[in-house]
């Protein structure tokens, strides 16, 4: 995360973002794999990797947390409620 940056008086701690975006990266791994353990996609079948890159948000954390996560610069916003991990 940046060292330099102003939080906004709303923004959430630092913990909290660390919690959201461990919840993030969770969410994200367990899609890709339901993704990629669907019928024809596997390495018995000469299968494909996941298409999945954004996902939704997990509910448990408000929007300002992701807003912020995106500010920082670890997530990025994908349109329409949704968002993807960026690669550091």
């Amino acid at each position: 995360m940046e060292s330099g940056s102003n939080p906004s008086p709303n923004a959430p701690l630092p913990l909290e973002l660390k919690k959201a975006l461990r919840a993030f990266k969770k969410r994200l791994k367990l899609t890709k794999l339901d993704d990629e353990s669907k019928l024809g996609v596997g390495p018995m079948s000469g299968g494909s990797q996941s298409r999945v890159f954004a996902i939704r948000a997990p509910d448990s954390f408000p929007p300002e947390t992701w807003k912020e996560l995106v500010r920082w610069g670890r997530l990025r916003d994908a349109g329409s409620g949704t968002y993807e991990l960026v690669e550091i």
